[in-house]
């Protein structure tokens, strides 16, 4: 009869035998503490990586002072923004392994002050603060390095990564126009919305003459782009294109894109390629900017220095404008 032995757990000796150096230095190499050769870092992790080495967390937390972990606070409780910007800075703060716990406030201020306690509470090295609007937020008080993803800080002094929206616009609207169309009409958000206002902006600087009558303002829905359609259609205006501030513009009552070209912002699959015909539209790239927010976090966090910033967004062409 065979006994199977129990395998036991890979210790720091073995990872250090492996590599030829001393436990100590196994233990810098593998904390990226301490001042060592690159090579020396690299074969104690090649060993580690061999060997199947598992670090004790907590061992590692008692040593540098740190928790290596990451507080995320967001109002987005569907998931559109915060989702892709989460995504993004996992992919950043893991390569300083780091983990990253998610609290959705729900716009509900008691519960972000909960949320931010608690994260003090568990010693988390830093927090990120998103949400679902590109509006500025008053700032969070908390004793650790803070960035802002997607939704601002009102203070300047804060760190803030954010989606450069009038860029973003400009692109569609020099599209439109080197398709040849000439007379434009913009349908977007609500006026107190940073992004609309933004993207307003960024469209109108392109199309000068060629916009027709004022930009339409209204919801962030689908109903307010039939409405807006509506308006559009009754009036006077030969309309030939259609910028719209986001993807929920649905029925246009003429043929796209021989009589009408129609773009959307946010590139949010649930519309854009279910549209009839798929919508050419603006990709947010709110993963890379998670990526950048991530980044600046760990820089915070190891003592350095960090700058605010925007992520340009980049136009995704469908057949709304191009045809099939």
């Amino acid at each position: 009869m065979t006994i199977d032995r129990v395998s036991q757990p890979v210790r720091i000796t073995d990872v250090a035998a492996l590599a030829g150096v001393s436990i100590g230095t196994a233990s810098k190499a593998l904390n990226g503490t301490g001042q060592l050769r690159d090579a020396t870092r690299a074969r104690v992790k090649d060993a580690a990586e061999k060997l199947g080495f598992v670090g004790d967390a907590r061992a590692r937390a008692l040593s540098s002072g740190r928790t290596y972990t990451v507080g995320m606070i967001t109002t987005d409780s569907f998931g559109r923004f915060s989702i892709p910007v989460l995504l993004g800075a996992e992919d950043a703060l893991s390569a300083g392994q780091m983990a990253v716990l998610l609290c959705d406030t729900r716009d509900d201020h008691v519960r972000e002050a909960h949320y931010l306690r608690s994260l003090a509470a568990r010693g988390v090295d830093g927090i990120i603060v998103t949400g679902r609007s590109a509006d500025p937020r008053p700032p969070i008080d908390v004793p650790m390095p803070v960035v802002y993803a997607f939704t601002p800080s009102t203070s300047d002094a804060d760190v803030s990564i954010t989606l450069d929206d009038a860029a973003g616009s400009s692109e569609v609207a020099s599209h439109v126009l080197s398709l040849g169309r000439q007379r434009v009409a913009i349908v977007t958000g609500p006026a107190r919305h940073r992004s609309a206002e933004r993207r307003v902006a960024g469209a109108v600087s392109v199309l000068g003459s060629r916009l027709v009558g004022e930009p339409l303002y209204g919801e962030w829905s689908e109903r307010w782009g039939r409405q807006a359609v509506d308006v559009l259609t009754r009036g006077s205006a030969d309309v030939d294109a259609i910028v719209c501030g986001s993807d929920r513009l649905r029925e246009v009552g003429r043929s796209v894109p021989d009589d009408v070209v129609v773009t959307g912002f946010d590139d949010w699959d649930v519309m854009a390629l279910a549209s009839r015909p798929p919508l050419t539209t603006v990709d947010l790239r709110l993963e890379e900017l998670g990526r950048v927010a991530g980044r600046a976090l760990l820089d915070l966090i190891d003592g350095g220095a960090a700058a605010s910033s925007a992520v340009t967004p980049t136009l995704v062409i469908r057949e709304s404008t191009i045809g099939a």
